[in-house]
């Protein structure tokens, strides 16, 4: 199947920046559409973002629309989130995604394990 891992994630201060990378491998995922949720402590786990296999098409939640940008490179296998002038409340354990669309978490099949984001005040 799909294997994903994510990385990226770490502590930074209000206004700063994060890449994450999600770098999938197994079945090539070249074909499937990917994509990102977040979960903080306490919380449910929530949709940020997510981009057709073609990157033609993209959806964002609107806590993150007009700030993050998701793209792909598919000759890397890689998906990524651009996460500038971040805030305090994007503190949460990120999640890459595979299959699937939209902005229901059963929709995709594969998840990675998780990189955390902390972003202080």
């Amino acid at each position: 199947q799909v294997q994903l891992v994510e990385s990226g994630g770490g502590l930074v201060q209000a206004g700063g920046s994060l890449r994450l990378s999600c770098a999938a491998s197994g079945r090539t995922p070249s074909d499937d559409n990917m994509g990102w949720f977040r979960q903080a402590p306490g919380k449910e786990r929530e949709f940020v973002s997510a981009i057709k296999w073609n990157g033609g098409s993209t959806l964002y939640a609107d806590s993150v629309k007009g700030r993050f940008t998701i793209s792909r490179d598919n000759a890397k296998n890689t998906v990524y989130l651009q996460m500038p002038n971040l805030k305090p409340e994007d503190t949460a354990v990120y999640y890459c995604v595979a299959g699937g669309w939209g902005l229901i978490t059963t929709n995709y099949g594969y998840w990675g394990q998780g990189t955390q984001v902390t972003v202080s005040s």
